[in-house]
């Protein structure tokens, strides 16, 4: 999917995957270590591997940040929180632009 753009553009997705990325150590180099969640839903893991089959990392689980930071949706009931909104970047240009 993301092959059809010019090569010379950075690529980003962002959006609302519903998806938990969770800190599990075989996904760490396409998230990094900074996930909300300790576990992956079906959706992660979904994310995950379109990551992997496409080259773009999750840079949403890649910064510190405190707890209250990381949760970009929150039940009703104010007790559930979650990250599901993801910030997907092109890997080739994780370290020429944004890592300066």
């Amino acid at each position: 999917m993301l092959d059809y753009f010019p090569k010379y553009h950075i690529k980003m997705l962002l959006g609302d995957f519903k998806a938990k990325v969770g800190r599990e150590k075989i996904f760490k180099p396409t998230i990094g270590q900074e996930s909300h969640h300790q576990n992956s839903n079906d959706n992660g893991i979904k994310l995950v591997n379109f990551d992997t089959s496409q080259n773009p990392l999750v840079k949403s689980t890649m910064f510190p940040h405190w707890n209250i930071h990381k949760y970009t949706w929150t039940s009703p009931d104010g007790e559930t929180h979650n990250q599901i909104y993801h910030v997907l970047i092109d890997r080739r240009w994780h370290s020429s632009v944004l890592d300066v």
